[in-house]
């Protein structure tokens, strides 16, 4: 598997990763209801943020990632990133490859620490996966994110420094 810069071809492949976690609802605050250009505008990001995806051997993009500065100005230094693995994909180590290397972007490009703002905390392969590697949940909002199937949930804030 190899992990690169996604490029405006790419998007129909995220598109189709994109598409039904989003409309899942059940792990990003995006709108279940995302149209294509929507869902582009949200997660194909411009620099000083990176999108990426993962490809497996045989040219399929099987998960995609994007990171960028958590906040502007004085909290720059800290890196924000999300990830998403195709739904027939999980179980696979991509999710863990495109964090691994998202965490290396992010160290090469000089930032301290890398933080998640909003980790529903039901989503327990997430957060496992993010505590693994070092990441340490800070705080969770109560209720802050409504879940299709669970209702009102958490929503965890996970740091991790580089």
């Amino acid at each position: 598997m190899e992990i690169r810069d996604a490029e405006a071809a790419d998007w129909e492949a995220i598109w189709a990763i994109f598409q039904p976690i989003v409309a899942a609802g059940e792990t990003y605050e995006y709108p279940r209801r995302s149209t294509s250009e929507q869902g582009r505008q949200l997660w194909m990001l411009e620099p000083p943020g990176r999108t990426a995806v993962a490809v497996a051997d045989d040219g399929v993009v099987v998960g995609t990632s994007h990171m960028n500065p958590n906040r502007l100005g004085a909290g720059s230094h800290v890196a924000n990133a999300s990830y998403m693995v195709h739904p027939d994909k999980a179980g696979r180590g991509i999710g863990r490859a495109l964090v691994v290397e998202s965490l290396e972007w992010a160290k090469n490009n000089g930032y301290r620490a890398m933080q998640f703002n909003a980790v529903v905390d039901t989503n327990a392969g997430a957060v496992g996966l993010y505590e693994k590697l070092g990441f340490t949940i800070i705080g969770t909002v109560p209720e802050a994110f409504l879940s299709p199937s669970k209702g009102y949930v958490g929503l965890h804030v996970m740091h991790r420094f580089l």
